[in-house]
């Protein structure tokens, strides 16, 4: 790839949204990395698709300490297109990682101890060759640790300048409230919760979680908005070859019931009155959510993420 020079128009046609009552503004579509931007990937592709996606206006990149595979790979993949594209745009780009799951063996490498967030936000650090991120989360509530513990760490974390902010990610309701309350009380807000919401998972607007974000001045980021690739025309007409479900991994068969299947069409009938697909109808839908401020999407290709813009741009 020849030296990159970003798009001068890269602006002009993404729309921003507000995070909560902060000061930071979102593209309405970011680009997560949790799949395709590992060490089995093809990274020539993963560069390219890093800056066609800053070139749109995506300004926010969203990995976790363990994305791959192997983990740590998406990390390392984009400190290595930080060196070699994206360096000269560092102060343009909004970059989370998280810890919270497996990520190395025994009791420190796992969940949400003070000796676990602090040592895998170093070492991400080292993978992506940042000095900071712009966002770290608690990547989901570890039960067995105190609330308190895992939020000081974060506190400690903005005040070392290791991240300007602090996000949690998939924590229930009252332990959200408390997270709420105790990082207003020490000066570090929390800036946005992470959440699984999509047409068929609609888990944080049932359980009151974005209710309470948005009463609170709290953003909130959806991934996997698109079900894995259900909310796409991917399978509706069945499974086909070669698709994720076929690998039985994070997607399973028995998931697309036949009732699934007739709500996926009558939905992809209402996008194509409507002049979209499936995936955009999916999309806009959970911007259209009261309190929602950004869709993380991943790309396998420019062609994809492409398709999948079209619900952030401006009218």
């Amino acid at each position: 790839m020849e030296k990159y020079v970003a798009d001068e128009s890269r602006y002009d046609g993404m729309e921003y949204n507000r995070c909560g009552r902060s000061g930071v503004l979102l593209p309405k579509v970011s680009l997560g990395m949790w799949h395709n931007f590992g060490g089995v990937d093809d990274y020539q592709r993963s560069l390219k698709i890093l800056c066609y996606a800053f070139d749109k206006g995506i300004t926010h990149l969203d990995l976790a300490n363990n994305y791959g595979p192997p983990y740590g790979s998406a990390e390392e993949t984009l400190g290595r297109v930080m060196d070699e594209a994206l360096r000269p745009y560092r102060d343009e780009l909004f970059i989370s990682s998280k810890a919270g799951y497996d990520m190395w063996p025994g009791p420190y490498g796992d969940w949400g101890s003070r000796k676990y967030l602090m040592a895998s936000l170093d070492q991400s650090l080292k993978r992506m060759r940042l000095d900071y991120v712009d966002l770290f989360y608690s990547h989901r509530y570890d039960p067995n640790t105190p609330l308190e513990e895992t939020l000081q760490a974060l506190v400690d974390i903005v005040r070392a300048g290791k991240a300007l902010y602090v996000g949690i990610s998939r924590w229930p309701l009252e332990a959200t409230r408390f997270a709420i309350d105790y990082l207003k009380q020490r000066d570090v807000p929390l800036l946005i919760y992470q959440g699984r919401l999509n047409m068929l998972d609609r888990s944080p607007i049932d359980e009151g979680i974005l209710d309470l974000c948005h009463q609170e001045g709290v953003g909130f980021i959806s991934f996997s908005p698109l079900a894995q690739g259900l909310l796409t025309d991917r399978y509706l007409n069945g499974i086909p070859e070669g698709s994720r479900m076929t690998r039985e991994h994070f997607l399973k068969h028995e998931m697309l019931t036949p009732e699934l299947l007739v709500q996926l069409q009558q939905w992809n009938a209402e996008a194509q009155a409507q002049g979209r697909t499936l995936a955009e109808q999916a999309l806009r839908w959970i911007l259209e959510q009261r309190g929602v401020t950004s869709v993380l999407i991943g790309a396998s290709s420019t062609e994809q993420l492409d398709k999948n813009l079209k619900c952030g741009l401006k009218p």
